[in-house]
């Protein structure tokens, strides 16, 4: 049956299916959420469990168990130092029962913001904590259930996020294990056509090589920030240091947003317990290293893999953490990476691939004229190999065929 479809049916279509499938994964984000970060991580992981296997000559299996193992050590680890930092920080806190070191805490925040800011905060902050509404709100916040109830969630969240772990581990070693056949089953699903398998291999490739790109040189970039900021927060005197450092390894994986959220607390940290001139000038150093850091350091070691447009990044962060949570935000940038791999290796989406890139006019033109070369180059080559095969075929049978004699 052949549709004649116009082009406001096919982009209707289109916008149709994207909708359903964003539906479809809000809904199966539970199934979909771990599924996802087993495979971002085997696009890491591969590389060390195949060096394991042909160089060390360990068995695959204990190539694979070992590089998870070696994650699971990893991940350990950096859970230990937030379980270890936050005992630090609720002791900075005044007691929940106790109103003069609340009334203490509250003018110690009053008299570092009066010498900060240029304007009178009396109105905002009164002398008297009583006649404060900010301080009988938190205040009330700290009396009651409140403190429980925190406490029951955040124990309810660590099983969750613990179960969740062992899934995705789980799912990652069997990933590791099978790597090979489901890449070749992959393949095998469009086609035998060696031209459309060779693009699925390309496209697969790529997608893997942005994937790994990103989150390993992300990784790296990440823990440098820490150590440089960490560096700089014990010299300026800050309480907690190690874990506003640790904080903004882990959130700088959310672009903009977390680069953000990461230098709020140690500015909050340096007024309260330094002074205003440190508070501003954590905010000077942390604004130039982020700066250097995302305008230098990451174009220059990423290359092209996250060659994304500001508005791609913040529209991806958006959608995908309206899908699927705060696991959305942090998964962004590198399911972004993917799915603009793919986009280049499909001629009907190169377009789109290109729209998310950040580089000129001029560029996009030359990489979709390269791309049509390359792809008019295959699909004659593919031709020719067919048309040999088949002109062999043909002069195979010819001797067989016999003639009679009228």
């Amino acid at each position: 049956m052949n549709l004649n479809l116009t082009t406001a049916t096919r982009y209707g279509l289109n916008i149709l299916a994207l909708l359903g499938m964003s539906i479809a994964l809000y809904l199966g984000r539970s199934i979909f959420i771990p599924i996802t970060i087993s495979i971002l991580l085997a696009a890491i992981l591969w590389p060390s469990a195949k060096k394991l296997y042909d160089r060390y000559r360990m068995p695959w299996f204990l190539a694979c168990s070992t590089t998870v193992f070696v994650l699971v050590i990893f991940g350990a680890g950096t859970f230990f130092m937030f379980v270890r930092a936050v005992p630090d920080l609720l002791a900075d806190l005044p007691p929940p029962n106790n109103k003069e070191k609340q009334k203490e805490f509250y003018n110690q925040i009053r008299g570092q913001m009066k010498k900060a800011l240029p304007f009178t905060t009396d109105e905002a902050l009164p002398a008297d904590a009583e006649q404060s509404q900010f301080f009988q709100y938190v205040s009330k916040t700290f009396e009651g259930n409140y403190i429980t109830e925190g406490i029951f969630d955040l124990a309810k969240l660590g099983g969750k996020l613990l179960f969740e772990g062992m899934l995705v581990l789980f799912i990652l070693l069997f990933l590791l294990l099978e790597g090979d056949m489901l890449a070749n089953k992959v393949r095998n699903i469009f086609g035998p056509s060696p031209h459309v398998q060779k693009r699925v291999t390309a496209a697969l490739a790529e997608m893997a090589e942005a994937v790994s790109t990103y989150l390993v040189w992300r990784t790296i970039v990440n823990i440098g920030l820490a150590l440089v900021l960490a560096i700089v927060y014990y010299l300026v005197g800050l309480k907690q240091w190690h874990l506003w450092a640790l904080i903004t390894a882990v959130f700088c994986y959310v672009p903009y947003i977390g680069t953000i959220a990461a230098g709020i607390p140690p500015v909050l940290d340096a007024l309260l317990n330094v002074g205003p001139g440190a508070a501003f000038g954590i905010i000077i150093f942390y604004s130039a290293l982020v700066t250097f850091e995302g305008y230098i350091i990451v174009p220059w070691v990423m290359g092209r893999s996250m060659d994304l447009n500001a508005t791609t990044v913040i529209i991806s962060c958006v959608f995908w953490d309206y899908v699927w949570g705060t696991a959305g935000l942090f998964l962004a940038m590198p399911l972004m990476a993917g799915i603009k791999a793919v986009c280049l290796q499909v001629d009907g989406w190169r377009p789109w691939g290109l729209l998310m890139g950040s580089g000129d006019e001029a560029e996009d033109k030359k990489s979709m004229q390269e791309a049509e070369k390359r792809s008019n180059e295959e699909e004659q080559a593919e031709a020719k190999q067919k048309f040999d095969v088949d002109k062999t075929i043909v002069m195979e049978q010819a001797p067989l065929k016999k003639t009679t004699k009228p």
